[in-house]
């Protein structure tokens, strides 16, 4: 395995993170934070929660804009880095605002690319194990093209995301930019929104609340999880090399959703059932990363195994669930 990039070179480096008040973004802003680095945060809140803020507002090198990134993009100041991860995630929000996601797939897109092109800054893509749809080779690597509805309802997050990667490598090709794409998998960790309605923030909501868990299908349906931890470091892992991408950053083990039900079912000592329900349209029918140029190129693997993240994010789950049973 490669050794790992240097993170120290993120030290007194100001970076800009579009998306940071949202799940993922939250995570890869602290750890900047920590490793010394000026943040610039740029949500417009859409799904993006301040709570997720709560630890970073106040602290020396954070500075928050609420901007809405599909209308533009305005940072005073040089930026080194800019980490591109804003847009709609879940299928409950991106179908809920599809135009919405696609417009900070496309536009949003183009003016962070702007901003990195005006700076000088290394520009890297948050993109998804979606743009590979219901794939045709398993696992998948970088170099599959994927099997993607375009017309379908979950082509407003699969298909901005696909045209934001075209993008990317438009603006590297034809004007210089350094920038970087990684494919992020399935990841979870605490800071999901509870009514997120990816499985693991459904499961647990469920598991918590003694109601049924809705398995889509018979529950034969795979993903590759990854506590959000791993994920922050693959991402920030590629930020600091030249490296164009796309490189997949995800787990290359499988879990099928009736196991990870059942699983959660235990870990919580719930008396919930498992209740089946209809598949969601094109919903992919297994999922794996191909790690492979991951390890070789970053020395990327992830380290926290699935059940410890579940228990943190269980945890975590719990909190919410028992502060909001206290509020009036």
């Amino acid at each position: 395995m490669q050794t790992p990039p240097d993170l120290g070179r993120l030290d007194a480096s100001r970076v800009v993170v579009t998306g940071g008040a949202g799940f993922v973004g939250s995570w890869v802003c602290e750890r900047l934070l920590d490793l010394g680095a000026q943040v610039v945060c740029v949500d417009c809140f859409l799904t993006g929660s301040r709570t997720n803020l709560a630890g970073l507002v106040g602290r020396p090198g954070f500075t928050l804009l609420e901007q809405d990134l599909s209308v533009g993009l305005d940072v005073d100041g040089p930026v080194d880095y800019l980490l591109h991860l804003a847009s709609p995630a879940s299928p409950v929000h991106y179908l809920r605002m599809p135009i919405e996601t696609m417009k900070v797939g496309s536009l949003g897109t183009l003016h962070a690319l702007e901003l990195a092109e005006r700076t000088g800054a290394r520009f890297v893509l948050a993109s998804t194990s979606e743009v590979y749809g219901d794939p045709h080779e398993h696992p998948q690597p970088e170099s599959y093209w994927g099997n993607v509805n375009p017309i379908g309802p979950r082509s407003v997050y699969d298909e901005a995301k696909r045209f934001s990667e075209a993008l990317t490598m438009a603006f590297r090709r034809e004007r210089e930019v350094r920038t970087g794409i990684v494919r992020i998998f399935n990841t979870f960790g605490p800071r999901m929104r509870t009514d997120d309605g990816r499985a693991i923030p459904a499961f647990l909501s469920q598991a918590l609340s003694g109601t049924p868990l809705t398995v889509a299908g018979r529950g034969t349906q795979t993903r590759s999880l990854c506590f959000v931890e791993d994920t922050v470091a693959g991402i920030l892992a590629l930020a600091v090399t030249e490296h164009p991408g796309p490189v997949n950053i995800g787990s290359d083990q499988e879990t099928s959703m009736l196991e990870l039900a059942e699983r959660i079912v235990a870990m919580t000592g719930s008396a919930s059932t498992i209740e089946f329900v209809d598949l969601p349209v094109d919903d992919p029918q297994v999922r794996r990363a191909d790690a492979t140029l991951a390890r070789e190129l970053l020395g990327w693997a992830p380290r926290v195994p699935v059940d410890e993240g579940l228990k943190r994010t269980i945890e975590w789950f719990t909190e919410q669930t028992e502060a909001a049973a206290l509020t009036p």
